[in-house]
């Protein structure tokens, strides 16, 4: 058994030599394709941090009812469950005796929950930021964006840039009265300058406080390919 992976192995050294000698021998053209393209993201995720406060009347509001009431906000909204996670707690850290242990060493520490909510659009994001408990609410960010087509548009874009590759290719050899063959090699292509996430978000409203001053959308995400092909001249 061991004679015979030896064998296999002696001979894909020899074939994979007698492949870079040819290779080697081969009149070629070495070009690199590229192709890139910029998305408006449809898929914004928003932390929302949300705490326990005092009414004026002295007494606390409590973050089930906090939470109950944000939660209801969402669904008014279309959003489910997919679109709407708990992304951690403070104060209890999701475990109520420990957080009665707390409470009993410093009775005014207040409970709080940060939610992650999946939206479509700055419209959808401002109906949001509308529904919001302005006592409740401490913090609110993008925290990431996306595009529900992402993966699909990566490999769109693998494919222009090979064809980028082969339109340079042909150019470049018809200066020369040479001919393009078949490709010889090919790079799988890395994606690159990808655009950064936007961490915050403002409204843009009206000195009135109406409507937005300017219809501003969330900055594009930029996707940008590159790949180097190896051609044969004929």
């Amino acid at each position: 058994m061991k004679k015979i992976a030896a064998i296999a192995a002696a001979c894909f050294t020899l074939f994979q030599a007698h492949a870079q000698e040819i290779t080697s021998k081969t009149r070629s053209i070495n070009v690199t394709g590229t192709a890139e393209l910029e998305v408006v993201p449809d898929e914004i995720y928003v932390q929302v941090e949300l705490r326990e406060y005092n009414r004026k009347n002295g007494t606390k509001t409590d973050i089930n009812d906090i939470s109950n009431a944000f939660l209801a906000a969402a669904k008014s909204m279309g959003l489910t469950e997919k679109e709407v996670s708990v992304q951690s707690y403070q104060g209890w850290d999701g475990n109520y005796w420990l957080y009665k242990k707390k409470k009993e060493k410093t009775p005014d520490m207040k409970a709080g929950v940060n939610y992650w909510v999946k939206v479509k659009s700055v419209q959808q994001m401002n109906e949001l930021v509308g529904k919001l408990d302005d006592e409740a609410t401490q913090n609110f960010f993008i925290a990431k964006v996306s595009h529900s087509e992402l993966e699909t548009y990566k490999k769109q874009l693998k494919v222009q840039a090979i064809k980028n590759a082969k339109d340079k290719a042909v150019y470049l050899a018809d200066a020369l009265n040479e001919k393009v063959g078949g490709a010889l090699t090919i790079n799988d292509p890395e994606e690159m300058n990808n655009a950064p996430m936007p961490r915050m978000y403002a409204m843009a409203a009206s000195a009135d406080g109406g409507a937005p001053a300017m219809n501003v959308d969330f900055k594009k995400i930029k996707l940008q390919f590159s790949v180097n092909v190896v051609f044969a001249l004929l």
